[in-house]
């Protein structure tokens, strides 16, 4: 027979002399316990359900999680031009629709970091998942004489989005050490490219498919009530810092000094404004740059403006697929590029990302200069840009768990997304769209001047990745001292294991 860790015996086991349990093996003698009975069907799943809920298979359910949270995100700038024309707005007023998420989402995520070191992390993620999905199906049903309440749908949307980008990367820390982490971490993040360009594509495909652009928001949120159970169902719920040691925290610091101790930490502050950088450039992209190269089309006399039901999406296919290859490019070799240079440097993680950005920043330029002349050299530009700006994703995640305690990382990630958002993508399509719109207004309308003015806006956004090139490299700075204090600090927290003292007799 074998016997299951809640103590109950199922049926049609073998027969061998051993008994299992979920943690390993146990004395034969257990198996003339009389207070051993047969396993009810309720057990019986609930066994299968333990044993399920492995580390990988939990980092995998997370990761599908993630993709599924950047795709809702990016459906809406798949389908941006059929919205603008929908609801008769200007660029400004797109630009309003991410900018209205990212705000809702920022200020969120502090409330759900100060849950997520406290409470129960998975709950937390389910019904964020199960909240945003329901709130983008009922978007879809908005009419156009109610775009207000369209807009005010996204910020709901950002609110559930919110706890999930706070909370899941600290179950993989728990879960995974060294490079292991950084393997795990960087397949996590791997899904926000990957769900961005995925974004795209669902948008648009939808969209063609039904002949109507509001299709585009009723497919994301049946995989999200999937994700949601999956995260109930099988993934673990690891006590805080059981990766990094094998005593356990006897004490945790209060809100006041954890937000104290991380406005101390260089490297998490240096890192924070970098990812705000980055956060600005990808989500003033993620908006604009379907729709610059629409128009670098229609100038180019190669497509025409958006006068149907339905309009074209064959930027929005291209630029998805783009940012997915590039993203699965990135990540990968951002990964590689950092182990490799471990070897050489402790300092490799903030100087990958740091030279990264500064690479990224020149063929992002030159994305503007060729626009005008040739789509497919903008392309390339595109990919070679985003394949380098996408590097340091996962790196910095990396970074925050070096320097950051277990008990404080929910919260530390927490308010990394709220910086990286205030500074960065909160305003940043909203920016773009109120320049181009005030270029606009300074000559007569043309669709040469509508596609001058947007890439002129557009323009800001290599300096902004120069600048946190910049914040990269004081991290490195730091970041051997920041790991240390860390390192000090949670075997500080921490009591070894207890050790049991056999007396001879």
């Amino acid at each position: 027979m074998c016997v299951e860790s809640d103590g109950c015996e199922i049926e049609g086991c073998s027969s061998s002399d051993e008994v299992r349990t979920l943690s390993g093996s146990m004395s034969p003698a257990l198996r003339s316990n009389p207070d051993l009975h047969a396993c009810k069907p309720g057990h019986k799943f609930r066994a299968a359900l333990l044993r399920c809920r492995s580390p990988a298979a939990a980092a995998g359910i997370l990761s599908f999680g993630n993709v599924l949270n950047y795709m809702d995100r990016y459906t809406v700038a798949g389908v941006v031009r059929d919205i603008q024309r929908h609801y008769n707005v200007k660029d400004s007023g797109i630009g309003l629709l991410q900018t209205v998420f990212i705000c809702s989402f920022m200020v969120a995520a502090p409330i759900f970091g100060y849950l997520g070191d406290r409470f129960n992390r998975k709950v937390i993620l389910s019904c964020g998942i199960f909240f945003w999905s329901i709130v983008t199906l009922s978007s879809s049903f908005i009419g156009k004489e109610y775009y207000w309440l369209f807009v005010l749908s996204r910020g709901l949307v950002g609110i559930g989005e919110s706890s999930y980008s706070s909370i899941s990367p600290t179950i993989i820390g728990d879960l995974f050490t060294s490079n292991s982490r950084t393997m795990m971490l960087s397949v996590f993040y791997l899904a926000i490219p990957l769900g961005s360009g995925l974004g795209y594509i669902l948008g648009s495909s939808a969209k063609v498919a039904a002949g109507d652009w509001h299709w585009a928001l009723r497919v994301s949120p049946v995989l999200g009530i999937t994700a949601g159970t999956l995260i109930l169902l099988f993934v673990p719920e690891p006590k805080r810092g059981s990766a990094d040691q094998m005593g356990r925290v006897k004490t945790r610091t209060s809100w006041l000094c954890d937000m104290k101790a991380l406005a101390k930490n260089r490297s998490y502050v240096f890192s924070s404004l970098a990812s705000s950088a980055v956060s600005f450039a990808t989500g003033a992209f993620g908006m604009w740059i379907p729709l610059y190269l629409a128009r670098a089309q229609v100038v180019q006399k190669t497509g025409e403006d958006c006068t149907k039901d339905v309009c074209s999406s064959t930027d929005s296919l291209i630029f998805g697929a783009i940012t997915c290859v590039t993203g699965l490019l990135g990540v990968v070799i951002g990964a590689a590029t950092t182990r490799l240079c471990r070897q050489k440097t402790e300092r490799a993680d903030p100087l990958v990302c740091a030279v990264s950005m500064l690479g990224s920043a020149i063929f992002i330029c030159l994305i503007f200069v060729v626009a005008k002349k040739s789509i497919a050299g903008a392309y390339v530009c595109i990919f070679i840009g985003e394949t380098l700006l996408f590097l340091n994703w996962a790196i910095t995640a990396d970074i925050l768990m070096f320097v950051v305690i277990p008990t404080r990382r929910a919260t530390a990630v927490a308010f990394q997304s709220f910086t990286s958002h205030l500074l960065g993508d909160a305003g940043s399509p909203y920016l773009i769209g109120l320049i181009s719109d005030a270029l606009q207004q300074s000559y007569a309308t043309s669709a040469l001047w509508r596609f001058l003015s947007l890439g002129y806006a557009l323009m800001l956004c290599p300096f902004i990745i120069v600048l946190g090139g910049m914040f990269f490299l004081a991290t490195a700075l730091f970041f051997l001292d920041d790991r240390e204090k860390a390192e000090k600090q949670l075997s500080q927290m921490t009591r070894p294991p207890s050790s049991v003292k056999v007396t001879a007799t």
